[in-house]
């Protein structure tokens, strides 16, 4: 089993997440950080840092957020591992209402 950051994470793009990986598995991208399923070694720490709820083990994947679990894999080989905490973007709180961002994922 793997973890999985799903849609709530496009423009918001918290590191907390980042700071607490003991192997780095994250990756980022303009506006979305995602998860490497060959690195992620299922620790759970991710989790609990989140603060937009983004990140869920693959089986609890919500049905509406499937797509996030290859869309991860796929960005995992794309970009570049983020091992650091970042400053969110200026307006990350305003994007963590809103739902349904996946049109707005840059790849």
């Amino acid at each position: 089993m793997t973890y999985v950051v799903t849609g709530a994470c496009i423009k918001c793009k918290y590191t907390d997440c980042v700071e607490v990986c003991p192997v780095d598995c994250f990756v980022e991208g303009p506006n979305f950080l995602a998860i490497d399923p060959e690195t992620c070694i299922d620790c759970t720490l991710c989790v609990a840092e989140c603060p937009v709820e983004a990140i869920y083990p693959e089986p609890d994947v919500p049905p509406d957020q499937a797509e996030f679990i290859a869309l991860n894999a796929g960005l995992a080989k794309k970009w570049r591992a983020i091992t650091e905490r970042k400053d969110p973007p200026p307006d990350a709180d305003a994007w963590t209402k809103v739902r349904d961002k996946r049109q707005y994922l840059e790849m």
